[in-house]
């Protein structure tokens, strides 16, 4: 990857992620007026709108749409800004380099607050992370024209990066977890069951079902949020988890997490915590690097 990078277009801070640790983080970052981007592939997400009562966090009493909509005067009254702009990777180095797609951000520092989404992961996935297996319908789509691949689609709003995958692909296999799903190009074909795993060799060759084996090319797993170490190689994690230190620190310098990426508990009061607390660290780091 090169790019030619104008200093001037490089911001303080990139906060990843569009819930709660994310918006505390680019909150906090505002108050301590770093130039920040805070950006996720939806605000606040279903997870928080869905909520049928939200009981844990001081002050708040009511359903997680009201606390959303809370969240939005907040962000209104304090000129916080959102950029809706799902992450598909960051690049350690001087700047970060974030992508999102076709976009390209640059950074001196970054908070991941990606959150954890287990809807749609597959056994193996993570063996096979670039081989054969993505998380990017953009960003790899173009490298399976004319193979059959398949894709494990978590929401209805991932349907068209099927789409833009059977552009490329001689056949799609969409294994859809949600009802009625539909598609126009003529050569994707749903299937009604979920995939057991991941198998293969050097490379993903297979996905296993429960009533056989479909030999496939690649395999797209389209969903909120990629593991942590997909999303930033040699980054430390285990069990799905971003590694940090109580100053949400992560092993690669400049590079802090916050909120359901870090652990249990999945708590909007402990997201709110540890985004203030990543704030205040990236701020710091920068301080020392740019006194």
């Amino acid at each position: 990857m090169c790019y030619t990078v104008r200093m001037d277009n490089v911001y303080d801070v990139i906060v990843v992620g569009g819930g709660i640790a994310g918006y505390s983080a680019a909150l906090t970052l505002k108050s301590l007026k770093r130039q920040t981007l805070w950006l996720g592939a939806e605000l606040f997400g279903g997870k928080l709108l869905s909520a049928e009562y939200v009981r844990n966090y001081p002050g708040f009493s009511g359903n997680g749409a009201a606390f959303a909509a809370r969240l939005r005067e907040q962000m209104e009254r304090e000129g916080i800004s959102f950029t809706r702009a799902r992450a598909d990777g960051v690049y350690a180095g001087e700047p970060f380099t974030v992508t999102a797609g076709e976009q390209t951000f640059f950074a001196h520092a970054v908070i991941l607050a990606t959150g954890v989404s287990q809807r749609g992961a597959v056994k193996g996935e993570e063996a096979f992370l670039g081989r054969g297996v993505s998380y990017c319908a953009v960003c790899d789509g173009a490298l399976y024209r004319g193979k059959v691949i398949a894709a494990v689609v978590a929401s209805e709003k991932y349907a068209e990066e099927v789409e833009y995958l059977a552009g490329f692909a001689k056949e799609v296999h969409a294994f859809c977890l949600y009802r009625d799903a539909r598609f126009h190009a003529g050569n994707i074909t749903v299937h009604p069951q979920a995939p057991l795993a991941v198998e293969g060799g050097l490379r993903a060759e297979a996905l296993a079902l429960k009533d056989g084996r479909l030999p496939v090319d690649g395999v797209f797993l389209l969903r909120d949020a990629a593991p942590p170490a997909a999303l930033v190689g040699g980054l430390a994690a285990e069990d799905g988890h971003v590694q940090t230190d109580r100053a949400m620190r992560t092993n690669l310098a400049g590079l802090f997490a916050a909120g359901d990426v870090t652990g249990r508990p999945y708590q909007y009061v402990k997201a709110a915590g540890e985004g203030l607390t990543a704030a205040y660290s990236a701020h710091a780091y920068l301080s020392e690097k740019q006194p």
